[in-house]
Parts: C-alpha cells; sequence; structure tokens
C-alpha cells in the first residue's frame, strides 16, 4: 500500500515539474506564470463541480433506503467498516455493468452503480466493488485523478499553442535562447504524450490501492477479485458506447468501460484485470 502511495506522489511531482518547465521553455517566466495559472483555475473547478457533471453526464439518480434496500445496506455497512461518512448513492439506468466513485472528499461523496452490475453481481462481489469505491473516496483519489488530469490537459493545452507558434513561425521565426522552431515543435509534440502517460500511470497506481484497501477493509480480497472477473468477461461483451464527452471519464469506473482490452500497458486507464486479481488473491490478513 505505501508504495503505491509513494509512486503517486512521484508521478505528481513529476507531472507539476512537467507543467513548469513546458511553461517555462515556451514562454519563459510568463509562460511559468499563465501555466500556474491556468492550473489553480482549473484545479478549483474539477474539486468543486466534477461530482455534480460526473453524474449528470451518466444520468445516474439518487436513491433511497426504500427504493435500493440491498445497496443501501451494503453501501451503510462498508462505510462504518471504512470508517467514512456514508455516501450518496446513485443508479446509472444501463445495463452495462459498472460503477464508480465520485465527490470532492468524504464528506461530500457519491456512489454510482448501473443497473448491469447490480444484475450481474451476488452480495458478496458487489461489497467488494462497493469496498474498492469507499477506498477511492477515503484515499482522496477523485481528488488526486482530478488534479493529475487537470495538470495533464493544461500541458496539453500549452503544447497546441506551442504547436500553432512553430508552424506559423512563432518567435520570429529565429532561435530562442540556444533552440529554434524545429526543437520548439518537437517539444511541443512529445510533452503532451509524457503527461498523459504519467496522468495514467497514476489512475492505475491508484486502482491498485483501492483494490487492496477494499481487501482490508473487508478483510477478503476474494469477493472483489471474482467481481473484476465478471466484470472484465461482461465489459468485452457490451462494452460501453465510447464519446468524446465520456471518454475521458473511464479512470473513474471500477474497470474501463470502453474497451475490453488489448492496449498497450502504459496506455491503459487501469492496469490489467488479470494482474488485479493475482495481487488481490496474494495478499494475507
Amino acid at each position: 500500500m505505501l508504495k503505491n502511495q509513494i509512486k503517486t506522489v512521484f508521478f505528481l511531482a513529476l507531472l507539476t515539474a512537467l507543467l513548469l518547465g513546458v511553461g517555462h521553455l515556451i514562454a519563459g517566466r510568463n509562460g511559468l506564470t499563465i501555466a500556474l495559472f491556468f492550473a489553480i483555475i482549473m484545479n478549483f473547478s474539477a474539486y468543486w463541480w466534477s461530482d455534480k457533471i460526473v453524474l449528470a453526464m451518466y444520468r445516474a439518480k439518487p436513491v433511497t433506503k426504500n427504493q435500493a434496500p440491498k445497496l443501501y445496506k451494503i453501501v451503510k455497512e462498508v462505510s462504518q467498516m471504512a470508517k467514512v461518512p456514508m455516501p450518496k448513492i446513485y443508479i446509472i439506468p444501463t445495463m452495462h455493468s459498472n460503477a464508480f466513485a465520485t465527490g470532492r472528499s468524504p464528506k461530500h461523496a457519491a456512489i454510482a452503480c448501473t443497473l448491469g452490475i447490480l444484475n450481474l453481481l451476488n452480495e458478496k462481489e458487489l461489497k467488494g466493488v462497493i469496498a474498492h469505491e469507499i477506498s477511492h473516496i477515503k484515499n482522496r483519489d477523485i481528488l488526486i485523478s482530478s488534479i493529475a488530469a487537470t495538470i495533464a490537459g493544461v500541458i496539453s493545452y500549452i503544447a497546441m499553442i506551442a504547436r500553432w507558434t512553430a508552424i506559423f513561425g512563432g518567435f520570429g521565426g529565429r532561435d530562442r535562447d540556444g533552440g529554434n522552431i524545429f526543437e520548439l515543435l518537437v517539444l511541443a509534440i512529445v510533452t503532451p504524450i509524457i503527461a498523459t502517460l504519467i496522468q495514467l500511470a497514476i489512475s492505475r497506481s491508484r486502482e491498485y490501492l483501492a483494490d487492496e484497501s477494499a481487501a482490508r477493509i473487508l478483510k477478503d480480497g476474494s469477493g472483489l477479485a471474482s467481481a473484476l472477473a465478471k466484470l472484465s468477461a461482461d465489459i468485452k461483451q457490451k462494452p460501453l458506447r465510447a464519446m468524446s464527452t465520456t471518454e475521458s471519464t473511464a479512470h473513474l469506473f471500477i474497470a474501463n468501460p470502453f474497451r475490453g482490452g488489448g492496449l498497450v500497458t502504459l496506455f491503459m486507464t487501469h492496469p490489467p484485470i488479470e494482474k488485479r486479481i493475482a495481487r488481490l488473491k496474494e495478499l494475507k490478513f
């Protein structure tokens, strides 16, 4: 668990350094200031409103104890075991099987489950999934992933400006601080790729951490391991339809809802399901 926490701190520091470095290299001190300004504004927005946006995006509906007694009971029980405030509960009206947690803090959190996952999993498996999502809340992973996504987004934005500047002969077409337009163009193309890779590495690290935290909360990882196997098979058969507005939320879900696999590991929002299951089976309690 400590290993994944250290990796997250390292990757966030690396991502921040990359942002500051890009801002400084492209536009000197002014670029650095602009990059910081964008990062602060966008982080503030993501911190306060991302939960409402993503719940509305998937048409999630809040439910009460009477409307979903089984789910309410599990969420309440696991919340008490994890010693966090009980999050609000939402159901997403789709037969695609998945779940996610969102919210700016443990006191302002929500868990959303699809109708598909409620029908697919038994009580033990669903409890493992809920423990995973509550672990994300307890570990403040929603905030961490929002910060990482925001910084990576700002880097991509600055790089886009740099590309257009290089293409249209910015900086007077002359060398700048020993560099030239070609070097600027390479920087503008390579840097956002590196930023994305770091952001995805953070996401994968937090998934491993949430898996382990969930297993330790329940003192049993078998339910979550079984749930992950079922979810993987189900998503391969009926993945969620990806759109430009929704694909950026893939990291929120317990399993990537848009692709069943086949991607290079570096470009995955989640670790391979097989590795997650293997790690859960290795845990000792």
